[in-house]
């Protein structure tokens, strides 16, 4: 069984949250959970709620309590958001003003209660 949790514009760029979601992805969400905390990223405080997210939406999507060592990874991707929105202007020389756009991203974690092996 799997459960899908989405973390959607969120102020982190995608290749960035792509660099977090390699460590992660294919491990145990026991290994993940204890592997997040020590990656030197900013990213991965959004990759730690939306794995929690999606461990509750297993659980709920199950109806039983599973445990972390018996839930896998299975797939997490990030995609670039619109950037449309996120104008912003900075200083330039001569009193000008340069716009700027800020980058945001989709995050989508899905957690499975069968290993990439035996599915």
């Amino acid at each position: 069984m799997e459960a899908i949790a989405k973390a959607r514009f969120q102020r982190y760029g995608a290749r960035k949250v792509n660099q977090v979601l390699e460590q992660i992805r294919g491990k145990s969400v026991e290994k993940a959970q204890s592997l997040l905390p020590v990656i030197p990223r900013r990213a991965t405080e959004v990759v730690v709620k939306t794995l929690k997210s999606a461990v509750s939406n297993l659980q709920v999507k199950a109806g039983r309590k599973i445990e972390p060592k018996g839930m896998w990874v299975r797939r997490a991707w990030s995609d670039q958001g619109p950037m449309g929105q996120m104008k912003r202007v900075k200083p330039a020389p001569m009193g000008r003003a340069m716009t700027f756009k800020r980058k945001v991203c989709h995050l989508t974690l899905v957690v499975s209660d069968e290993s990439a092996g035996r599915a």
